[in-house]
C-alpha cells in the first residue's frame, strides 16, 4: 500500500499512501473509543483525567496534518495533504469538504504525492485563516471574500520548498517551516532552489527573515503562554528532536538554542517522526510523534503518551480549549483534557 519515496519522505514527510478518494464522514454519528493513555506518574493526572477516552472521529482518508479550530464557526479545519483538500469537521454536522484544492493550484499533473496543504493556522489580529501550501510552495491567507494573498513564496528571489508548519506570535507575527517534504522527489528534487530547510519569520507588513537554517528538517512549531519560548521539533531521522528557542523582544529572532526532548528513544519500534507541537496555558508541551502525542512538563519532563499507535501528525486545541484534536494519519481524533489550550 505504502510507495518507496526514499528514507526522508517515509519517516519525515510521511505522506506515504497512494492518492484516492477520503472516505469522509458525512454527518455526526457517534465517536469510537480507542487507544490507551500511559502514565508514568501522578503529574499527568491533572491534564488528563482518569477517565479519558481517546476517540475517532473520521477515517479513510490518506495523510492527515494541521488541524485548527475555528472559534466563530466552532469548527476544525484538517488537511488531507496527498489528496489536496482542507475538510472541516463540525461536532453536530460531521466533516465535509472546506477547500479543494488546498495546496496545488497547478494545471499540470503535481508528481509527488504530497500536494496539498500541510499546516493551518489563524491570524491573530485578523482572524483570517493563513496556509502551508506544499504544491504551490507557499503560505497564503484566505480574505473574507474567499481570495488569497501570497504571504511567503521566495526568499531572496528563490522559491520556498514547501512550507510545512506555522505559528503566530500574539503581535501578528508569522513563524514558519520550510523543509522539502512537499517537493516531488523531497532533498533530491531539482526544482529545490533553497540549500537549506528554514525556519521564518513575517511581521505584518514586513519582509521575510530567516531564523535557522542548520536543521535538517524542521517541522511543528509552537509558543510558550508567554510567548517569549519557541517550541521547535527536527524530523531528521538520525537525530528526531525537540527543541526550544528564547524570542527576542526587539526584534523576534531567536537565540540560545537548546534540546527539550530526545526523539529517539521513542521512535524505537514505532513509525514517525517529532511532527506538529501546541502548549497549553500552563505552558505543558503536547508534541506529536511516534505512535501518539508525547506529554512534557516546562521542564522537559516526560508525563505520559497519548497512544495511538501510528504516526501522528498534529494536533489543535478546540472547542472550549480543553478539547484536544489529534491527526494520526488516516484518520482524525479527539480527547476531553483537564487543561485548556494556550489562547483560550
Amino acid at each position: 500500500m505504502k510507495q518507496d519515496l526514499g528514507p526522508w519522505l517515509v519517516i519525515a514527510a510521511l505522506a506515504l499512501f497512494p492518492v484516492g478518494p477520503a472516505i469522509a464522514a458525512e454527518g455526526a454519528s457517534e465517536p469510537a473509543a480507542l487507544g490507551r493513555i500511559v502514565r508514568l506518574g501522578t503529574r499527568l493526572d491533572g491534564i488528563v483525567g482518569a477517565d479519558a477516552k481517546l476517540e475517532k472521529l473520521a477515517d479513510g482518508y490518506a495523510w492527515l496534518e494541521g488541524p485548527v479550530w475555528l472559534r466563530r464557526e466552532g469548527a476544525l479545519l484538517f488537511s488531507d495533504v496527498p489528496n489536496n483538500v482542507i475538510h472541516r469537521y463540525h461536532p453536530e454536522s460531521g466533516v465535509s469538504v472546506f477547500m479543494q484544492p488546498s495546496g496545488y493550484t497547478g494545471t499540470a499533473p503535481f508528481t509527488g504525492s504530497a500536494p496539498g496543504s500541510n499546516g493551518l493556522a489563524i491570524d491573530p489580529i485578523s482572524g483570517r485563516l493563513v496556509i502551508c501550501q506544499h504544491g504551490d510552495r507557499r503560505v497564503v491567507r484566505m480574505e473574507t471574500d474567499g481570495s488569497k494573498t501570497i504571504l511567503a513564496e521566495r526568499y531572496e528571489g528563490k522559491r520556498l520548498n514547501s512550507p510545512n508548519d506555522a505559528v503566530f506570535r500574539a503581535n501578528g507575527d508569522l513563524y514558519f517551516t520550510d523543509p522539502p517534504f512537499g517537493l516531488p522527489q523531497g532533498f533530491k528534487d531539482p526544482g529545490k532552489e533553497l540549500p537549506m530547510s528554514g525556519v521564518y519569520r513575517l511581521p505584518p507588513g514586513g519582509e521575510l527573515t530567516l531564523l535557522v537554517q542548520d536543521l535538517t528538517a524542521p517541522n511543528g512549531l509552537a509558543f510558550s503562554p508567554d510567548g517569549k519560548t519557541l517550541y521547535l521539533s527536527d524530523s531528521d531521522p538520525d537525530r528526531p528532536a525537540w527543541y526550544y528557542f528564547e524570542v527576542r523582544e526587539d526584534d523576534g529572532g531567536l537565540e540560545n538554542r537548546r534540546l527539550f526532548a530526545d526523539a529517539l528513544p521513542f521512535a524505537a519500534g514505532r513509525k514517525g517522526a517529532p511532527d506538529g507541537i501546541k502548549v497549553d496555558r500552563e505552558g505543558y508541551v503536547f508534541a506529536a510523534g511516534p505512535g501518539g502525542v508525547y506529554i512534557f512538563a516546562p521542564d522537559g519532563e516526560h508525563l505520559g503518551t497519548i497512544e495511538t499507535g501510528v504516526p501522528t501528525a498534529n494536533l489543535a486545541f478546540g472547542n472550549d480549549g480543553s478539547m484536544l484534536y489529534i491527526t494520526a494519519e488516516t484518520t482524525l481524533y479527539r480527547i476531553s483534557l483537564l487543561t485548556v489550550g494556550a489562547g483560550f
